[in-house]
């Protein structure tokens, strides 16, 4: 299969807007329940509405070129078809960073942060801010093309995002990722140690996915060991890590 990268944009077909819009248009909706409350449920009132919007008010098209303003790439991985943005900051000596989304989740969850991490002087804040962007789609997620094959665990996609940093040129580099991107970009760093300058997580689901290992331990700070010691699930699930500092920053 064919492992360059390749230029993608998001293909929009008129005739299966036409016929989503047309299927949700028939939609039979339930008899409200008394009171309309979401106690009992989606209240059907709420959901008309938003049928309605998804049926004749979103505008494909519009939403699409919007998406399609953005460099988007895919390439093949291990056998998969990754799908990728890759924004490079126009500050010299920007920091690569690899953004992994959760579940259900894709990569429009990053579009707000784009701006403001790319060109960081742009929005009051210091050149030094900046970074290269890398957005990936999880295996089988948004446009990276489903799986054809079990095992695509947090370790395997690490590994995937390792390869994916490397074909693009990047040496070193930071990673970030919420909810399954928690887990995510912890393997990116086992999976290359040499390259990852760092690691940032939030919204962790639930118990962590990962135990922190002797080595993990063993290069944490003395405030980090503190708080994974002292630090309950809700706060795990809510407190991200990062131990890259600022001369670190440089490729």
């Amino acid at each position: 299969m064919n492992e360059q990268i390749q230029p993608f944009s998001i293909p929009i077909d008129p005739a299966l807007v036409g016929r989503l819009s047309h299927r949700l248009r028939g939609t039979r909706f339930a008899p409200a329940l008394p009171g309309e409350e979401w106690a009992t449920g989606v209240p059907s009132g709420y959901l008309e509405r938003v049928v309605a919007y998804w049926a004749d008010e979103y505008d494909w098209a519009l939403h699409a070129a919007a998406l399609n303003g953005l460099p988007q790439f895919t390439t093949v991985i291990d056998g998969q078809q990754i799908h990728f943005l890759h924004i490079r900051s126009k500050a010299e000596g920007a920091l690569p960073l690899l953004l992994t989304h959760g579940c259900p989740g894709s990569f429009v969850e990053f579009l707000d942060l784009i701006g403001p991490l790319t060109d960081p002087a742009a929005h009051g804040r210091d050149t030094v801010d900046a970074f290269d962007l890398v957005i990936p789609s999880l295996p089988g997620f948004g446009f990276s093309t489903p799986v054809t094959e079990a095992g695509w665990d947090t370790a395997r996609i690490g590994r995937a995002w390792a390869t994916l940093m490397g074909r693009l040129g990047y040496r070193r580099y930071g990673a970030h990722g919420g909810d399954i991107g928690a887990a995510v970009s912890p393997d990116v760093g086992r999976a290359a140690p040499r390259n990852v300058v760092g690691v940032h997580v939030n919204g962790s689901i639930g118990m962590p996915l990962q135990t922190p290992t002797s080595d993990d331990l063993a290069a944490f700070t003395p405030l980090e060991l503190d708080r994974q010691a002292g630090c309950s699930v809700s706060c795990r699930t809510n407190t991200g890590t990062s131990r890259s500092s600022r001369r670190d920053r440089r490729r």
